[in-house]
């Protein structure tokens, strides 16, 4: 019987990753589309109907390229890196709280906190096993942006934490009945929907990919498979902090349609401001996370506390 409880939870398992991996399939083919009409143009229209199966003609053209092999690179370091960075944004779905067949997370937004803090550790060693000049800096300034990040979200999430009293993503939805913590915490929501748009790279913050100065940054020496690992490991944290915006501020989890329309329209904000908002000067990236997001989530967290105690 446990054996069957085990195979089951496997079978979830790799149900729940094909699921990731076509959703991943399907945004990027979003993206074009939505990119293509702010710029006034069409999107990709010609492989399959309506350019539906451009994404996945893309991904059988990367892995089918040839893989270059550097002389002077730290091999290991240099091939596994972006391998465990996937690995690593594929495990951030452990956490999302299913009723059942599962592993239900009691800790899991521990158990997300470690998952993003390691992730900076395959973005810096990509960029220095790459034994390339142009990656290093480029990493370098992706794990600088990347780490002042995590300590706002992190305090911005304790704010929830502390209303809630439990690291279950779950419980976000009993709280969440009758007031969004999107309007209860209007300010810091949208401090947290900036900082995951530092935390995963994407525009004003994409600084890891600033081809006009840096040549496409960390990943300039990757090619072929490892490119797409990297490039698969970035949707996949888009999708996955889109997730989690929805299930602490907009509602929690919940197994109906309004529930995803809220998950899309959350990814579809991160493809919006792309094809609306230049890139921002670096010093004023830093200065908006540590004069501005730091300050702001301390205050909150403060607030929140004295909230919780006068209620108790």
């Amino acid at each position: 019987m446990i054996m069957y409880d085990y195979l089951n939870i496997m079978i979830g398992f790799l149900i729940l990753i094909i699921g990731v991996l076509i959703g991943v399939a399907f945004l990027t083919l979003l993206e074009r589309k939505v990119l293509g009409y702010i710029q006034i143009r069409k999107g990709p229209n010609k492989v399959g109907f309506m350019g539906l199966l451009q994404s996945f003609s893309d991904a059988i053209k990367l892995f089918s390229k040839e893989q270059t092999y550097l002389s002077y690179s730290n091999y290991l370091s240099y091939y596994f890196s972006p391998i465990i960075g996937f690995t690593l944004s594929l495990m951030l779905w452990l956490m999302i709280p299913y009723y059942f067949n599962m592993v239900s997370f009691s800790l899991g937004l521990l158990f997300f906190l470690c998952c993003i803090s390691l992730g900076v550790y395959t973005i810096m060693i990509a960029g220095w096993a790459s034994n390339s000049n142009y990656s290093l800096l480029g990493s370098l300034r992706s794990v600088a942006q990347s780490i002042s990040y995590e300590v706002s979200l992190s305090l911005i999430l304790m704010s929830s934490i502390i209303m809630v009293m439990d690291f279950n993503l779950l419980k976000f939805s009993y709280y969440q009945d009758l007031i969004w913590f999107f309007i209860l915490m209007m300010p810091l929501s949208m401090c947290w929907m900036s900082s995951s748009l530092a935390e995963t790279n994407r525009t004003p913050f994409d600084f890891a990919e600033g081809e006009s100065e840096l040549v496409s940054g960390f990943n300039v020496e990757y090619s072929s498979g490892g490119f797409a690992l990297i490039f698969l490991a970035e949707y996949t944290s888009i999708m996955f902090m889109s997730l989690l915006f929805t299930i602490i501020y907009l509602g929690g989890y919940s197994l109906n349609l309004i529930f995803y329309f809220k998950l899309v329209f959350i990814a579809f904000f991160f493809i919006w401001v792309r094809g609306t908002l230049p890139r921002y000067r670096y010093d004023k990236l830093m200065y908006l996370s540590w004069k501005i997001y730091l300050p702001i989530s301390l205050n909150f967290l403060l607030l929140f506390v004295g909230l919780k105690i006068y209620l108790m």
